[in-house]
């Protein structure tokens, strides 16, 4: 047996041309797949893990075939239509077997389709099997009548004789019939038998009456009629559990990362192919690609540089090298060139200053110290106070710079942390950080577009006017090329803080610069296309209860190089996950609410393609969206890190107590409560921003992290992925585990398993946080002014927190009387009660979305795309959690009027919410 197994789609991308010249379904790779015959073999044996169900409405069953559409082959291998029905060699062996049934005994039921007969709900119950050990039969009676002649003799006397014969014989025929019949001796044992009899006409009769009185014949035919059976909730697990397989994981990772694919080239577009190609062979019921035309950068040949230049400012004494060493080889093509995505064209120069990490706080450092910034060029490095790299470009905008350099320091994530690329995890000197400048905390998504999807005729703001792109060149760079430009910072401007000192070899001074450091040239041109097509790949299994409501799990799969890390250690699970709820399907199952599963394009840009089909599909997803799940960079280490909104915590627990770190030999719940791990909250960065934030949809971000690696670099590939950072894909079996078991509980448990007691709980622990962080930042900015009096109002707002948290509390209680009721019916559930039920489950998922500010001109004010009140990212922290972030921004602003007014708002939407929580 082969040492790894090979994915179920076909890996290698056609060229450009050929993906758009044909369908996507109609592709026809080159090569073949030797691994698929082990790959069969090997899932007709794991199929004997659960039962299987017969064969139903939908055509589920065992040897079927299914496709998306619900179309299903003939199982008959014949061309001749009449062949079944009218074969005269078949007739009287049919009429002998329709005779021999109607004299057989009715048999016990079978108990495997007795489990349809139940309501779905949590438990493993089964009905009673009835024996019959009698059957009907009404006593044979045989009555011959007179007959007549045909015609009269004739001779009158001879008919006259006959006639008295043949009713002599007709007399004798009476009597004989009346000697030979005799009523039934009535006795004790035929009034027990009939008594018996008809006692248990009264108890089928009262047992029909039952199911129909208690919904539960609705129950069975809806799930028959959505192809789903009823498993018991353990050997799903069980078999979730059993059925990840890192074999699988490892073949994806490596096929998805072995070329460059950034977003909108032919290399994203066979990922697309890909993905299309696993869903529809994982047997999901609905497969569709949806493609957007949005604004995208890509770099020019020969259209950056960083130089230092002489005196004159004419000709160049030294240029970067800017590009990696080629990592892909010839089976990769090109990697890609060294870039910021959504960076402004330019071509600058100006004087070199040192910035630190480029927060407003280190700009604003730089003036302080009396250096001019106007014109110049700013050097800072990655990570630090400040995250987000657009972010940083801002900064340097706003403080007057004409340019932004961005370069990878080792004292962050190089070799003074460790062995570097290849052969370890950090980045090595040549490596390079790519990535996009667009303020996604300013606007989200296709930046013409803000607030509607980005279609091929919709309106759009021009390149020059939208609000989410920063207006300087900017370019990243490598340690190696940033120290022959801190060298010759040396003796020009002030000697930095010494925290400001970065880990560089050979720099022994580190100087800030000013007006009369060496000139720095900063081009940047590249080609623009503000209608570039992006792909996004959908894939659903439709729900047998809730059909319309939905469990999403999404993961961005475009890549600023190879990508192993990021996405695709999230794009592995993705379709691993695909693939076990595939085949569970295609055994008869079918969850209660529909699961869909997401592949987002362009999310490096700036969270693109969510966010498009989050504005095209805004109404739908705020009222059927129960919880989005994120996959994202989910295995760069050991440490299970999890945020997300509060409801969804009680899934995660109930996951990690079930997983097991075999490294630590323990859950990893019991790791988790060692460290004090907490579900921390939702900044921005991923794909979770739009559901979270503009549609309301309750959502979970999961990832093993570890020390830095190197990130969005062509460094990120296979072999560090498979040699250093999780050898024998461990983590990744780990976290599907996680996910799936999370799934698997979010979309078939009869009560929608969200922790609204903690929803209430966080709240009222962030209104406090939010008021002494507030209070502080108001004393800060007063003393300046010589004003100590407090102006921001926090009563109400605390009283709206306490409302919600008293309000979960008693609306948590019904769960409870629901398990007393369905348990004291023997494990059935009335058809008012799975009414209810269904309202309750609703009610708990509508309470997210009634935190959105949709008023006209509603949301965060100046980024109104962002209407959650509770939950979304700073203005100037985007990737960071911030509770309540337009009362933060107000209160960063100083604008203390709009701030009470924005917290009074705040708190009239938390009691408009806490309504909902009411039975």
């Amino acid at each position: 047996m082969p040492s790894e197994k090979v994915p179920f789609y076909d890996p290698v991308p056609p060229t450009y041309d050929e993906a758009l010249a044909g369908s996507s379904r109609g592709w026809t790779p080159s090569h073949t797949r030797d691994a698929i015959d082990e790959r069969n073999a090997t899932e007709t044996e794991s199929r004997s893990l659960l039962p299987r169900g017969g064969g139903d409405s939908s055509g589920h069953g065992q040897g079927s075939s299914r496709r998306p559409d619900g179309y299903r082959a003939p199982t008959v291998e014949t061309d001749d239509e009449d062949s079944l029905w009218d074969s005269d060699s078949d007739a009287d062996e049919t009429d002998q077997v329709r005779r021999e049934m109607e004299e057989l005994e009715i048999d016990e039921p079978n108990r495997t389709g007795g489990s349809l007969w139940g309501k779905r709900i949590g438990f493993n119950l089964s009905l009673p099997a009835w024996k019959w050990s009698w059957r009907p039969r009404l006593p044979r009676i045989r009555i011959r009548l007179p007959s007549r002649p045909s015609a009269a003799p004739a001779d009158s006397t001879a008919a006259a004789a006959e006639e008295a014969a043949v009713d002599r014989e007709d007399l004798d025929n009476v009597r004989s019939w009346m000697r030979d019949f005799a009523f039934p001796k009535v006795n004790s044992m035929m009034v027990i038998v009939t008594v018996a009899r008809l006692l248990a006409l009264a108890i089928v009769i009262g047992f029909m009456y039952f199911l129909f009185a208690s919904g539960m014949l609705t129950g069975l035919t809806n799930g028959v009629n959505n192809g789903g059976m009823r498993f018991d909730p353990e050997d799903l697990r069980v078999h979730l559990q059993k059925s990840v397989d890192p074999r699988r994981m490892r073949a994806a990772v490596k096929i998805f990362s072995s070329y460059a694919h950034i977003a909108g080239t032919e290399g994203d577009y066979a990922t697309a192919l890909d993905v299309e190609s696993m869903f529809n062979k994982a047997g999901l019921d609905i497969v569709e690609m949806d493609d957007y035309y949005v604004y995208l950068n890509y770099p020019r040949e020969n259209g950056r540089t960083v130089q230092i230049l002489d005196e004159s400012g004419d000709y160049a004494v030294w240029t970067a090298a800017l590009e990696e060493v080629e990592r892909g080889g010839e089976t990769a093509g090109k990697q890609t060139p060294v870039f910021h995505g959504h960076s402004k064209s330019g071509d600058v120069r100006g004087p070199l200053i040192y910035a630190n990490y480029g927060s407003r706080e280190d700009y604003q450092k730089i003036k302080d110290m009396g250096i001019n910034v106007t014109g110049a060029i700013a050097l800072v490095r990655y990570y630090g106070t400040q995250t987000d790299r657009g972010l940083k470009v801002k900064g340097a905008e706003l403080a007057g710079f004409a340019g932004c350099i961005i370069y990878s320091d080792p004292i962050d994530d190089g070799f003074l942390k460790g062995d570097v690329a290849p052969n370890g995890r950090y980045m090595p000197e040549d490596g390079v950080q790519r990535g996009s400048v667009s303020l996604m905390s300013w606007v989200v998504g296709d930046v013409l577009t803000p607030g509607w999807e980005s279609k091929k005729e919709v309106p759009r703001l021009k390149v020059n006017e939208t609000p989410g792109l920063v207006q300087i060149p900017s370019l990243p760079l490598s340690w190696r090329d940033a120290q022959v430009l801190l060298k010759n910072l040396q003796g020009f401007g002030q000697k930095v803080p010494a925290e400001w000192k970065g880990g560089v070899p050979e720099v022994d001074e580190w100087w800030t610069g000013n007006s009369s450091s060496p000139v720095v040239r900063l081009q940047n041109e590249q080609d623009e296309n503000e209608k570039q097509p992006i792909w996004n790949v959908y894939g659903k299994i439709i729900g047998m209860e809730q059909s319309a409501k939905s469990i999403i799990l999404g993961n961005h799969r475009d890549a600023w190089a190879f990508g192993a890390t990021d996405p695709h250690t999230g794009t592995a699970i993705m379709v691993e996950l695909a693939r076990i709820f595939g085949d569970l399907v295609d055994r008869g199952w079918r969850p209660l609410r529909s699961i869909e599963f997401m592949s987002w394009d362009a999310e490096e840009y700036n969270l693109i393609g969510s966010t498009e089909f989050v504005e095209k599909n805004l109404d739908s997803l705020r009222e059927n969206a129960f919880a989005y799940i994120n996959l994202d960079t989910v295995v760069s280490g050991g440490e299970l890190r999890a945020s997300g909104s509060p409801p969804l915590r009680k899934s995660l627990f109930h996951a990690m107590e079930r997983v097991v770190d075999p490294n630590f030999n323990t859950t990893l719940k019991d790791l988790w409560d060692r460290r004090g791990g907490t579900l921390e909250g939702l900044g921005a960065g991923s794909d979770f921003v739009a559901f979270q934030d503009i549609a309301g949809t309750s959502s979970l971000d999961l990832e093993f992290i570890g020390e830095p690696f190197p990130y969005h670099s062509s460094y990120d590939n296979f072999e560090l992925m498979d040699q250093v950072i999780d050898p024998g894909f461990t983590y990744h079996e780990l976290l599907a585990q996680v996910v799936g078991l999370i799934i698997l509980e979010l979309a078939d448990r009869p009560i929608l398993p969200f922790d609204m007691v903690n929803y209430g709980r966080s709240l009222e622990a962030w209104v406090q946080e939010l008021e002494s962080w507030a209070k502080e930042e108001e004393k800060k900015k007063k003393k300046k002014e010589g004003d100590n009096k407090s102006v921001l109002k926090f009563e109400e707002l605390k009283d709206a927190a306490a409302t919600v948290s008293v309000k979960a509390q008693q609306f948590s209680k019904w769960e409870m009387e629901w398990d007393r009721l369905v348990i004291r019916s023997g494990g059935w559930e009335t058809k008012e009660l799975g009414t209810a039920r269904i309202e309750y489950n609703d009610k708990m998922a509508a309470f997210e979305t009634a935190l959105l500010d949709l008023e006209l001109g509603g949301g965060i004010p100046n980024r109104t795309q962002f209407k959650h009140v509770v939950f979304g990212p700073q203005l100037w922290s985007g990737y960071d959690e911030a509770f309540f972030p337009a009362v933060r921004d107000l209160v960063d602003a100083g604008a203390w009027d709009d701030a009470n007014k924005y917290i009074a708002k705040t708190a009239a939407l938390m009691k408009k919410a806490a309504a909902i929580l009411e039975l």
